[in-house]
């Protein structure tokens, strides 16, 4: 028989033996959530679609003019890689129009889709080598249309080229970081690659048309993938580790030449002008008679008639100034206190001449002279 006591005992070992239990149905769910690393979904065989398809579908698409001649040679080896998948290819070069269509052999019932989606990326000027690939099961496709984003021309193909880089530069670094092929063709924007990447190729391009540099977005990219290395940040949030970049909208408004300056506010509203007979209450000739103004006036009008006639004749006058003379600079005089010595002159040609070039003076030769005594005489 139990005791009571035994009891409590019994409840307590059930308690813990349930925690150890949670955890690892915890543990369990975490697990689930993600996809371990390596791991593909198994390929869709004849064995999972033995009888095929009920109904046939098929899909076509216009090609511009240019790319018929790399259609025409490219061709036979479309059809080899649809043959494959049981899935036939014809190309109308009257119409200008590539057409799929699935066969009775055809087991796949997505593949026509992907069919569609290969002629759609050789018509956007996508190589026959990288649209070929959009058949495998883990490669996808997405075409943007990026030509009704923008409004004006120039800014368009501004923002496209922004896109592109130097030499390509920024599409490369676009294609390293989401492991996606990019090509941008006209007004389009075609991505071949990993769903993942294709949706960072779409969020960059749609930002740098809405006037987003592209390098803002490489940069999170590349600190992304530095994370995604690190298993224990997988589950953390990133964005303590992510840029966050201030959109700066610089104003390049003209200012006007004439700025009107705002009044100090007052509650008083401005004082009544002075009408016209105010002012002529003010200066007296409100009482003066009509003859007195009509005389007023006519003075008035003969003042401002004399003072255009003065300007005017100021004005013509000035054509017969005459302009002023520079001075006339006289020659100096040599002063008479300075006389040349013709004697002393001729004196000094006279040595000139008797000298040799390079030969000393008398009292050079007397210095000499003297020097070779003293040395004489130190000698005996």
């Amino acid at each position: 028989m139990a005791t009571s006591e035994d009891e409590p005992g019994k409840a307590a070992r059930k308690s813990d033996s349930q925690k150890p239990k949670q955890k690892r149905e915890n543990q369990d769910e975490a697990e689930l959530l993600t996809v371990p690393d390596g791991w593909k979904e198994p390929a869709f065989s004849k064995e999972d679609n033995p009888r095929g398809l009920l109904e046939e579908s098929s899909f076509a698409t216009l090609f511009p003019k240019y790319r018929e001649a790399y259609l025409k040679e490219c061709w036979p080896l479309v059809q080899k890689a649809l043959n494959e998948h049981h899935v036939k290819a014809t190309l109308d070069l009257i119409e200008g129009s590539m057409t799929v269509c699935t066969t009775k052999k055809t087991f796949d019932p997505y593949i026509i889709v992907r069919a569609r989606d290969l002629i759609k990326l050789l018509a956007r000027s996508v190589s026959f080598e990288q649209a070929v690939r959009i058949l495998q099961d883990d490669v996808a496709c997405d075409i943007i249309k990026i030509g009704s984003l923008v409004r004006n021309k120039e800014r368009f193909v501004k923002r496209r080229q922004r896109l592109i880089g130097p030499k390509g530069s920024t599409l490369k670094a676009l294609e390293l970081l989401t492991n996606c092929y990019v090509m941008v063709q006209g007004n389009t924007v075609s991505a071949i690659g990993p769903f993942s990447g294709l949706k960072e190729v779409r969020k960059v391009v749609l930002d740098t048309m809405k006037n987003i540099h592209p390098i803002y977005n490489i940069k999170t990219l590349m600190i992304k993938r530095e994370l995604a290395k690190d298993s224990e940040l997988r589950t953390q949030s990133w964005e303590r580790f992510l840029p966050q970049f201030k959109h700066k909208n610089v104003n390049k408004r003209r200012e006007p030449k004439k700025k009107s300056v705002k009044k100090e506010y007052t509650p008083f509203p401005p004082p009544q002008p002075e009408s016209q007979i105010d002012k002529e209450l003010a200066s007296g000739e409100y009482f003066l008679k009509a003859k007195q103004k009509k005389r007023q006036k006519m003075e008035a009008i003969k003042a401002k008639q004399a003072e255009a006639l003065t300007k005017r004749q100021e004005e013509r006058n000035k054509a017969f100034i005459p302009p002023k003379e520079k001075p006339a600079v006289k020659p100096k005089e040599a002063p008479a206190e300075t006389k040349i010595d013709v004697a002393a002159i001729k004196e000094k040609v006279k040595k000139a001449k008797g000298k040799k070039l390079g030969a000393l003076t008398a009292e050079e030769v007397k210095l000499k002279m003297e020097a070779d005594e003293k040395k004489q005489k130190r000698k005996k």
